[in-house]
């Protein structure tokens, strides 16, 4: 008989699917209600698209999940549509979530993937909402201390924004 110890959350993997569910909200938020163009929408000569950046971040966190299993693979994909890639977006943070919620063992140590392509995706996040006011379609500031993020919670279908400014 497996002790009650056994049976409870690893706080680490526990931490990891807060950071996705928190990724899932902020991201969200900022690809939300995006332009019709805004997909090709870049800051200069050299620099990534907006579509190639929500890319990118659908390629960390596929990226992410091929290392929790053990079988690390990067894949480059070139951007789809917005849509597609926001679809994308949420449906590869739901695979990983569901892995890490899983009992399946983790290959890699919970703070290599955090410090590693969650981080990296959470910063381009970042530049999504920093492009879209660039774009002059701004995503509202928000204190995220208050926002309901839930573990679990890594789908489009977000809770509204408790305090936005």
């Amino acid at each position: 008989m497996s002790s009650a110890s056994s049976c409870a959350p690893d706080p680490a993997r526990q931490l990891l699917r807060h950071a996705l569910a928190t990724l899932a909200y902020r991201g969200g938020k900022s690809v939300r209600n995006a332009p019709e163009n805004f997909s090709s929408f870049s800051c200069g000569s050299g620099t990534r698209s907006a579509g190639q950046i929500l890319a990118h971040i659908g390629d960390l966190l596929e990226w992410s999940l091929s290392i929790a299993r053990g079988n690390e693979r990067w894949v480059d994909a070139k951007p789809q549509s917005w849509s597609d890639d926001v679809k994308r977006l949420h449906t590869a943070l739901g695979a990983l979530d569901a892995y890490l919620a899983s009992e399946r063992p983790l290959n890699a140590s919970s703070e290599k993937l955090l410090q590693g392509p969650i981080a990296d995706a959470l910063t381009h996040v970042g530049q999504i909402a920093m492009m879209r006011r660039l774009a002059g379609s701004p995503v509202k500031g928000e204190n995220f201390f208050v926002a309901e993020i839930v573990v679990g919670r890594v789908g489009p279908e977000q809770a509204s924004s408790k305090f936005e400014f």
